[in-house]
């Protein structure tokens, strides 16, 4: 049976609001010239934006894979697959921010990226332990869920503040 698991909302809307609430400003504060130039620009990085945050995850029962769009590819990203057969372990490394991010290691000596931002992550890492027989509890998260949803709420206040400012300047004139 194929699973297909997308990345986490909060993740996804975190960068996007973070995007709306760094960018609002910027066709309204540009010059004649450029308002029509400004605002191609804004939409076409909200696209890309959204494009590169629908990178998502597929098990079945002999593999798993991620799959990423073309926009992310574009800029890098590569899709990967893993038969279940060929994970040797999964090895954690530190992160600079005191967390920890895990690799898939085969044992033709390839390192995969475990994904960690993807919904409903405990069935995730479930269906990876099972197909694997790799115990692996201690993996979670690789940020708190509240880091992502602290960063969505202060791009929204953002936003919101910005369009205050711009309505209160609107109607003075």
């Amino acid at each position: 049976m194929i699973e297909k698991f997308k990345t986490r909302l909060f993740v996804k809307s975190s960068l996007i609001s973070l995007y709306l609430a760094l960018t609002i400003p910027l066709p309204f504060i540009s010059i004649e010239k450029l308002k029509i130039a400004s605002i191609i620009i804004f939409v076409l990085g909200l696209y890309l934006i959204i494009n590169i945050t629908s990178d998502y995850v597929e098990t079945c029962n002999n593999k798993i894979s991620y799959k990423t769009s073309f926009i992310s590819k574009t800029l890098g990203k590569k899709n990967w697959e893993i038969s279940w057969k060929d994970i040797k372990l999964i090895k954690s490394l530190p992160t600079s921010q005191g967390s920890k991010v895990y690799y898939f290691n085969t044992y033709q000596g390839d390192n995969f990226l475990v994904p960690q931002r993807v919904e409903n992550f405990e069935k995730f890492i479930l269906i990876v332990s099972k197909n694997t027989g790799i115990a692996i509890s201690e993996i979670s998260y690789i940020s708190p869920i509240w880091t992502y949803k602290l960063l969505t709420f202060l791009s929204v206040l953002m936003i919101v503040g910005e369009l205050f400012t711009f309505l209160v300047k609107y109607y003075q004139y």
